[in-house]
């Protein structure tokens, strides 16, 4: 829900999200809100799909700088006084690999938000260069593809100090190089500037950040670092917020092709460097009034650990010539034409077919795999 709190505003075609992160303390001094895009997030542009967002330095085991980005925390207060995403599902990966448990260091410059400076145990090597080489079929890719960073057998970007909070914070540099995605770094004025992705939620258009990725293909496809860690948050196929770290993410394999077709989509078609796969995101980030997430509250669902369920069209949706871009999971006013129907009525087929099913998508079955995608703006016309 974007509700009053967010609205677009728009400039020589580069369009801002205003949000607001403190408490709506005009009205009731006790209601804390959340935004449903990036409230740290500057510079946002839509057109060009980048976002600057705020930098912080941590150590490696060896005392070297890390540098990284904060964008969730399962905790409100620290979400609201960081300006990131309120995530209550991180919780339930603690005490498995996908979490890493950090120390803080001493000396050196501060952090923004006088947020502690981290000691790793885990590291990312930014130095090898990336390499997409795509498959039979274009998508899945071809065995010589290189993702362009690996995380070692200890890095994840969640991230705990005291085994009670949570931290998304992926690493974006380090003394290997830098992110695939970071277009520019500021390690003096503490500012990482992204290239984002488009995706869409309901019907509308969305910002990502595609950071970290379980599965090799997709690490290189969508520039990411592969870490097989993240996958060993709970659970596959299942989105319960109650027991459950994911929230469902659907791509389409072979959606239409073409750089000017206006119903472009799916993984092929980012192979063939078209453009962005415009994956469907099942939930947003957000929360009018978090001391009562019973009402409009996303953030209870909403989670950056995106548990992967791929799609494809069938033959014989080919054949008879429904085969158009898909903006959503489920029907919506502005979006008829969605994931649910279309695989029930066997327009579209799973492409992971042995994987576990998940309830809320129809029963489609989850890959398992997980990208690691903040949701870092949601289109103004969002609810």
């Amino acid at each position: 829900m974007l509700g009053h709190w967010a609205r677009p505003l728009v400039v020589l075609g580069i369009t801002a999200v205003a949000t607001a992160c403190n408490n709506d303390t005009a009205t009731d001094p006790k209601r804390r809100m959340l935004p449903n895009s990036l409230a740290s997030a500057t510079d946002v542009d839509t057109i060009a799909a980048t976002a600057t967002l705020p930098l912080y330095r941590g150590q490696d085991a060896n005392g070297a700088n890390v540098y990284f980005i904060i964008t969730e925390s399962n905790n409100v207060d620290e979400s609201i006084r960081l300006g990131v995403n309120w995530t209550p599902k991180l919780v339930h990966a603690m005490q498995t690999k996908a979490v890493q448990t950090v120390t803080k260091a001493s000396g050196g410059r501060s952090n923004p938000n006088g947020f502690p400076v981290p000691k790793f145990v885990g590291n990312v090597d930014f130095s090898p260069v990336r390499k997409l080489v795509p498959g039979r079929d274009l998508f899945p890719l071809d065995p010589s593809t290189v993702p362009g960073s690996t995380g070692d057998a200890m890095y994840t970007p969640l991230v705990t100090f005291d085994g009670k909070i949570v931290y998304n914070a992926s690493h974006v540099a380090n003394k290997t190089g830098l992110h695939d995605r970071v277009l520019s770094i500021d390690s003096v004025g503490m500012k990482v500037k992204m290239k984002l992705v488009h995706g869409f939620y309901e019907g509308f258009s969305i910002l990502y950040s595609s950071t970290e990725t379980s599965d090799h293909d997709l690490a290189a496809l969508e520039q990411g670092t592969f870490t097989p860690n993240l996958n060993f948050a709970p659970f596959p196929g299942d989105d319960k917020p109650f027991r459950s770290a994911r929230e469902a993410l659907v791509p389409i394999v072979n959606g239409p092709r073409g750089v000017n077709n206006p119903e472009r989509q799916g993984l092929q078609s980012a192979v063939l460097g078209e453009g962005d796969p415009l994956n469907l995101f099942q939930e947003q980030a957000g929360c009018e009034d978090a001391n009562n997430p019973s009402a409009f509250c996303d953030a209870v669902n909403y989670s950056p650990l995106w548990d992967v369920h791929p799609v494809k069209w069938t033959q014989a949706a080919i054949d008879a010539g429904i085969v158009r871009r898909i903006t959503s999971d489920k029907r919506e006013p502005i979006a008829p034409l969605n994931v649910i129907e279309l695989y029930a009525d066997g327009w579209l087929t799973s492409a992971t077919p042995q994987g576990a099913r998940n309830s809320s998508l129809g029963g489609i079955p989850a890959a398992g795999i997980i990208v690691n995608c903040p949701i870092i703006f949601v289109s103004g016309a969002a609810r």
